[in-house]
């Protein structure tokens, strides 16, 4: 557990906790729990049921996974699921996005937060990085699997070898109005935002020199720049 990873999802609290309804208690799932060097347990508040899922019997699992694609939950019985570092490890991470989606309740929230660079690091295997349109990506797969999910907000926190790209979504997009708040409203240390029908990237990242000419050459090439 990396500080920034802990520092984003006490942002997520922080900014989602009030919008929760706490007449019945709030179940959050976290995917990839075990306890290294901390733990996003720590910082839920104390009222909320907390399940933590991993793969191996360690300190702060209290569910051992048999299939990585299949979650052990009735449909639409979680409030929350949280993921930290767990997805660039999933060799089909869409697949578990549509069952998170699937134990969610309609007014549910899915926090994911996964690497956009870093090292090569094997746990079992290492497959992905993600970037701003990650979770554009993901909410097209579940709509074609037919679930009208919403992509609340996005962002890529600056600073860190990993530069965690966060997201945060809705099971069902009609219940948004529900969650007027978001963490990038009151953020600065982030770059490529994204807000719910807001068509904006806010705090938009530069392209490097190298990157300034490959698009340039690549613009010749397709015949969309010409040299004169």
């Amino acid at each position: 557990m990396h500080p920034t990873a802990m520092q984003n999802c006490q942002a997520f609290f922080s900014c989602y906790s009030k919008s929760i309804s706490t007449e019945t208690k709030v179940r959050v799932i976290e995917i990839g729990s075990q306890d290294v060097n901390g733990s996003l347990r720590s910082i839920a508040p104390s009222q909320y049921e907390y399940i933590g899922l991993d793969f191996v019997a360690a300190k702060g699992v209290d569910i051992i996974l048999t299939d990585p694609y299949s979650l052990p939950f009735e449909d639409e019985s979680v409030d929350i699921v949280l993921t930290s570092s767990c997805f660039e490890h999933s060799e089909m991470f869409w697949l578990v996005f549509v069952e998170i989606l699937r134990v969610l309740k309609p007014e549910g929230l899915f926090y994911l937060n996964a690497p956009s660079s870093g090292n090569f690091h094997r746990y079992p295997v290492d497959c992905w990085r993600f970037y701003p349109d990650s979770g554009r990506a993901l909410i097209t797969w579940a709509k074609r699997n037919g679930i009208s999910a919403a992509m609340l907000e996005s962002y890529t926190q600056k600073g860190g070898s990993w530069q965690d790209y966060v997201a945060v979504f809705l099971k069902d997009e009609r219940l948004a109005d529900r969650f007027p708040d978001r963490i990038i409203d009151t953020k600065t240390d982030f770059s490529n935002g994204t807000v719910l029908n807001r068509s904006e990237i806010i705090n938009l990242s530069e392209l490097t020199d190298d990157n300034k000419k490959f698009l340039v050459i690549n613009q010749i090439i397709q015949g969309q720049l010409t040299i004169n």
